[in-house]
């Protein structure tokens, strides 16, 4: 509750909100982006537009993990849960995800397919040792926050000696594809001037891992908490940064981020996983050493290793504007499909599933803001 007072404070938001207002240019437009998906809920949520400067403008970035992934790796998914024998294991969001010809993880249930949903890789690993005449696969995605989860629990089925469990990896990684934004050349490279730096995933790597990002391209970062004070003063620092001509990473975000970050968690994933040449991410393409894999010494629980996946191209919705909102190019409203076909109960985008995308954040808090 300390936490809610404190940093939801509507007279101090109004301070804030009159310091950024008293502190930028206005002969300059101020372009940031919010990376992380949470921080986009956040915005809207609590109506952060509003109170900035017209020359302030908040772009939506690539931050939702379920968003990032591309139709065919989720044709994979649907593939692992169809095949005989086999227990499949997904968080939530992902089962609602549109694949090809709009089926997804739930249509693949109700067809026959024995898909759970999990809260956690720990339920996959349950499930797995009370079930051991059944292949258990665990559908593990996300960025650098759940990936500790994913080492931990393949430390556990070698440990435990489980034959029947494995994990279809799909782990991405932040300052790469921050990186890949910025880069000047290539159709997903955007105007963006600074960056509201992701929360949980600086926990795990720290503020450190974004230096090279922000002296290369000299754009600045700053990690924000996901209370609106935490977020007006992440804005504000950033338009004090370039104001300035500095391009540093700030951390605004002290009670749960470090530069070093977890030390131990960062150990446990070098050593389970390691990086791929190149993975694929929807609205912006191959990134290569962008995404995770199961090491070599543990590919008895690598579930690509273990089964072989059908080949699958990427069959977008027509109309659906996902991977342009991903990368930071249109807005959600700017989809000509938002809030009339696409919805979060009917949802033609990933972006409109998760709890994290761009398009359900809008679409909850402000598709009427106009």
């Amino acid at each position: 509750m300390k936490y809610i007072s404190d940093f939801r404070d509507g007279k101090l938001a109004k301070g804030i909100a009159q310091q950024i207002k008293e502190a930028v240019d206005p002969s300059r437009h101020y372009k940031l982006m919010e990376f992380c998906g949470g921080h986009t809920h956040a915005i809207h949520r609590y109506g952060i537009p509003s109170v900035l400067p017209k020359n302030v403008e908040m772009i939506h970035g690539p931050g939702c993990p379920v968003c990032v992934l591309p139709i065919k790796r989720i044709d994979n998914a649907i593939a692992l849960a169809q095949m005989p024998n086999v227990i499949f294991c997904s968080y939530g969001d992902m089962l609602r995800v549109p694949a090809s010809d709009r089926k997804n993880l739930l249509k693949a249930k109700a067809e026959g397919a024995d898909v759970r949903m999990v809260y956690s890789v720990d339920d996959a690993l349950k499930i797995a040792k009370d079930n051991p005449n059944k292949q258990i696969i665990f559908f593990a995605i996300g960025f650098e926050t759940t990936t500790p989860p994913t080492a931990v629990a393949v430390l556990e089925a070698k440990k435990l000696q489980l034959k029947n469990f494995s994990i279809f990896c799909n782990h991405v990684l932040t300052p790469v594809a921050m990186e890949c934004l910025l880069q000047s050349s290539g159709e997903v490279n955007i105007n963006v001037d600074g960056f509201v730096g992701p929360a949980h995933v600086s926990i795990i790597i720290g503020s450190k891992a974004y230096e090279v990002v922000a002296n290369k391209y000299q754009k600045p970062i700053v990690i924000s908490g996901f209370e609106p004070l935490d977020l007006l003063h992440s804005i504000l620092m950033l338009v004090k940064q370039l104001n300035d001509q500095r391009f540093e990473v700030e951390n605004q975000y002290t009670r749960a981020v470090n530069r070093q970050g977890n030390i131990k968690s960062q150990q446990m994933i070098s050593e389970v996983l390691e990086l791929r040449d190149t993975f694929e991410w929807r609205g912006l393409g191959w990134i290569p050493q962008s995404a995770l894999k199961i090491k070599k010494e543990y590919q008895d629980f690598d579930a690509e290793i273990r089964y072989i996946l059908p080949k699958s191209v990427n069959k977008e919705i027509k109309g659906c504007e996902c991977a342009s909102v991903l990368r930071g190019v249109k807005k959600p409203k700017e989809c000509k499909l938002f809030a009339s076909i696409c919805t979060p109960e009917n949802p033609l985008g990933s972006c409109m599933v998760s709890s994290e995308g761009a398009c359900a954040a809008v679409y909850a808090y402000g598709r009427m803001s106009d």
